[in-house]
């Protein structure tokens, strides 16, 4: 299944030196788990997350999550035995955090040689290289998404993580850009505020209508109103069916429009009605898988 079909939904992160969350992880109604050596992991722990990791992969059991490994970025002391150990397993993909251009990725790629590569968007310089970096990982055959860094950014940039997030937008909107162009996948940054669900839904909301896949998580709660959010709605999905029914109507081959339950809808729209409905069989079909 294409990445860009597989439902990412909701990615949540994962303590590599937590046995007993990664353990948990197994059960829980996540698109995704990002299995993180990084900002989740003690630097006393680091070392231990790693063995964690290994044999939590190893052992599998994982269903149909798509499994993500976060390794440490390459100016720490722990690069060099994550990437050592990250050479020895098998994942869905390889996050590299504090990515600035499309140099730190083929840096990644040489390291990293045949892994398939997510890139952190969390600096200043990557939103002002996020075409760049697109691009060249696209074409190059190593970068399959973007998954960005908010609580970085703020940091970095000075901008602030307020509510409707608008210092950011434009940044966003740069890298929905840029990921779509080049068929990469992106995902929303973390939502801090545990208590705070009203604000948490709005975040998903607001991701989703700027045109990203999905939303990276930092609790168990927080998975089911995401997946919601970002999987088409039963209305969607039924409108989707009915342009693509009368597409194919013998009467309606040819045309470039229609009408179609009282709107006019374009053969563009008959192509997005069938990634619509896509990504609800992919979803439906996850439903039933372990």
């Amino acid at each position: 299944m294409s990445d860009l079909v597989r439902p990412l939904r909701t990615v949540l992160y994962m303590p590599g030196s937590n046995a007993r969350a990664i353990d948990k992880a197994r059960n829980l109604d996540c698109d995704g788990i990002i299995l993180d050596l990084e900002d989740a992991v003690a630097p006393e722990a680091k070392a231990e997350a790693r063995t964690l990791i290994a044999a939590a992969l190893k052992e599998g059991g994982f269903g149909h999550r798509f499994l993500i490994l976060r390794i440490n970025s390459a100016d720490t002391q722990w690069y060099a035995d994550d990437i050592a150990m990250a050479n020895t397993i098998n994942a869905d993909a390889f996050l590299i955090p504090k990515i600035n251009n499309h140099e730190d990725i083929q840096t990644a790629a040489n390291a990293l040689p045949g892994k398939p590569l997510w890139a952190m968007m969390e600096t200043p310089l990557a939103m002002l290289n996020a075409q760049r970096i697109a691009s060249d990982g696209a074409a190059n055959g190593h970068l399959k998404g973007f998954v960005l860094g908010t609580n970085d950014l703020s940091k970095d940039t000075g901008a602030a993580l307020v509510p409707g997030r608008l210092p950011m937008l434009s940044w966003f909107s740069t890298c929905v850009a840029a990921a779509r162009a080049y068929g990469l996948t992106i995902l929303d940054g973390v939502f801090n505020h545990l208590d705070d669900p009203a604000g948490f839904e709005a975040e998903c909301y607001q991701a989703r209508d700027l045109g990203m896949h999905g939303k990276t998580v930092i609790h168990p709660k927080q998975v089911d109103v995401c997946n919601t959010v970002f999987a088409p709605s039963v209305e969607d999905v039924a409108f989707a069916r009915t342009v693509i029914e009368a597409f194919e109507l013998e009467e309606n081959q040819g045309k470039g429009a229609l009408r179609v339950a009282g709107k006019m809808v374009e053969t563009l729209h008959a192509d997005m009605a069938r990634r619509t409905v896509a990504m609800a069989d992919a979803i439906a079909a996850r439903k039933t898988a372990p």
